[in-house]
């Protein structure tokens, strides 16, 4: 379902990006382009939002920091506290550069190889385009998957949120402005072999719950309780997300949520520490649910020796 989409395509979604007609009163409002005095009072009001740890190992700290991919103006700065972590950083790491130009190419090779989805749901993921007022062809050539995210994050334009004000676009503007480089924890090929189903069948049985949940309008209200309870920096309801996500109902749901968050995080942990352990101090954004469950970033770098603190707002 859509929490699931969300969490599991957030680079992949921000490189398929989609022009939207003119609105009618009932599709997606893009949000206003901001004039450069509202830029520069975001900037000056900006307030630590979501979820930020300092771990500390050899003498050095780094940072940890739970993203998510939907945002709005007053989230496109960095708070007080990141700009801290920001400022004595060397590098900041995150799951895929979204700035990286080769993002585009590699996805659609993927979407070239993947399994042809049943017609059916195809032809329900283009009602869905309709009714969000895109042209006929916006979404040709995106595997089903990215068509559903894509489809997601212009539903929450409507409760004011936007995949243009996604953390994981702040941090890397932020740290190309500070001048520090931009490093990826997964390949595109790593992301894509763990995010996109390579068996058609499987493709059909997790495409149709989450296309049901994003004409139901319930997608939209799950993205909604995610963004909000990450603004809040509230662990708990996220620590929870499997119980009201409506994504973990059956074994094969299970399993696949698990290969979206807990088998990612080791090789995530080992490439933070990686880093670390080369003398630098790193500034490691990856998706907010990847700090919960039994495999929790911060506590896979509490086992590998960090002092890991988190840092209220």
């Amino acid at each position: 379902m859509l929490s699931r989409a969300r969490a599991a395509l957030p680079a992949l979604a921000l490189a398929s990006s989609v022009a939207v007609a003119a609105a009618a009163t009932d599709c997606p409002p893009p949000p206003p382009a901001p004039s450069a005095a509202q830029w520069q009072a975001a900037r000056r009001e900006a307030r630590d939002v979501g979820l930020l740890w300092r771990i500390s190992k050899d003498g050095r700290d780094s940072w940890l920091f739970g993203t998510v991919h939907v945002g709005k103006l007053a989230w496109s700065a960095p708070g007080p506290a990141l700009r801290d972590a920001l400022a004595r950083s060397d590098v900041v790491a995150l799951e895929l550069d979204p700035t990286d130009p080769r993002l585009a190419a590699r996805l659609q090779q993927a979407t070239r190889d993947a399994p042809a989805a049943d017609p059916a749901l195809l032809k329900r993921l283009q009602a869905q385009a309709a009714a969000a007022c895109l042209p006929q062809d916006a979404l040709q050539g995106q595997h089903p998957m990215l068509q559903l995210t894509t489809l997601t994050l212009l539903q929450a334009r409507h409760d004011g949120l936007d995949a243009a004000f996604a953390q994981e676009l702040m941090l890397a503007a932020a740290a190309r402005t500070a001048g520090l480089r931009i490093v990826a924890l997964e390949s595109v090929d790593q992301q894509i072999g763990a995010l996109l189903p390579a068996d058609g069948a499987q493709l059909n049985r997790l495409l149709e719950p989450s296309l049901d949940a994003l004409e139901r309008g319930r997608a939209r209200a799950l993205l909604r309780r995610l963004a909000e309870a990450w603004a809040a920096g509230d662990l708990d309801t996220l620590q929870r997300h499997a119980q009201w996500c409506e994504c973990a109902d059956t074994d094969e749901q299970r399993a696949w949520l698990s290969r979206l968050n807990d088998e990612r995080n080791e090789p995530l942990a080992a490439g933070i520490d990686a880093l670390h352990d080369r003398g630098l101090r790193v500034l490691a954004a990856v998706g907010a649910l990847h700090m919960t469950g039994p495999q929790a970033l911060p506590a896979l770098l509490q086992q590998r020796g960090y002092t890991v603190q988190r840092l209220g707002f």
